[in-house]
């Protein structure tokens, strides 16, 4: 795939952070973050997360309602469970609470997309979470469902589904870049997957960064570790960090947008260079 846009007209990266505190959420929108993610997910997430360091976040409506009081210019970002009887009811409370974008994770059929489309009528942006093999597959009849604002690639269900060992495999063995130009075809808003502090992890987060530029993707959530409030220190020096992190990532961009295609190409070769890695350590380890 073609770099989507010049990056020097590149929009700058959506950044997404989970909270349920308000005093959190009120630090994230103090540092830059555009959306704060409260996650009421929980239906069927820990039975297939099983085993893997992850979070089954437990955020309630109440949470929306208390997060949704503090943000001033950060959008509220809510996602709802799967599609189910129980669906409609949950999107009515979450627009209630004041949600002002509501993410479909898990969804199998264009079907389930539609029901969400038309549960949510129109009254807060909507969100499509693609991560199972099924939505994969009928991407190209999904995204042609009218109402669609934003698409993002859940990596890790996705990957785990696929039978992967390392969720940035979906970079080097195409799936992200074909999903990438069906949205960008559509004409859709994109993201996919999380990303560490610059500097950070294999591959470096400002590597991947860069894909998320080749590939046209404007959205990426800030990983646990990115946006760890706990670290040790008083609270103005978690902010300060926090905030560093933040600039880090912009200063990034900055730089992004002054370069070449080369660049780009010369980037890829090295984040999968690095994934295949990381994947022979973990078969290794087994």
């Amino acid at each position: 795939m073609t770099i989507a846009a010049d990056p020097s007209g590149h929009p700058g990266m959506t950044l997404l952070a989970i909270t349920r505190d308000p005093a959190q959420a009120a630090m994230l929108e103090r540092c830059g973050v555009d959306w704060v993610f409260v996650d009421l997910e929980i239906i069927g997430k820990q039975e297939r997360q099983a085993g893997r360091d992850t979070v089954v976040s437990g955020h309630s409506i109440d949470d929306v309602r208390a997060v949704r009081d503090i943000l001033s210019r950060s959008k509220l970002l809510v996602r709802i469970n799967p599609w189910g009887p129980w669906s409609p009811a949950e999107i009515d409370e979450a627009v209630g609470a004041g949600a002002d974008i509501l993410m479909l994770p898990f969804f199998k059929t264009t079907e389930e997309v539609r029901s969400f489309i038309s549960a949510v009528a129109g009254r807060t942006s909507t969100c499509l979470l693609v991560e199972t093999p099924e939505a994969e597959r009928d991407i190209d009849r999904i995204v042609s469902v009218a109402g669609i604002d934003y698409v993002h690639i859940g990596l890790n269900d996705l990957h785990l589904a696929r039978g992967k060992r390392f969720m940035f495999e979906l970079l080097v063995d195409g799936t992200v870049e074909r999903l990438c130009a069906v949205f960008a075809g559509n004409g859709l808003k994109y993201g996919f997957g999380g990303m560490a502090r610059i500097g950070a992890l294999r591959p470096p987060a400002e590597n991947i960064l860069a894909e998320h530029f080749r590939l046209g993707s404007s959205m990426v959530i800030l990983s646990r570790s990115f946006c760890d409030l706990t670290r040790g220190g008083d609270a103005a020096a978690i902010e300060a960090s926090l905030f560093e992190a933040v600039s880090q990532v912009r200063a990034w961009e900055a730089n992004l947008r002054t370069r070449e295609a080369a660049f780009f190409e010369g980037n890829r070769r090295s984040v999968e260079a690095d994934i295949h890695a990381v994947v022979r350590s973990l078969d290794l380890s087994t």
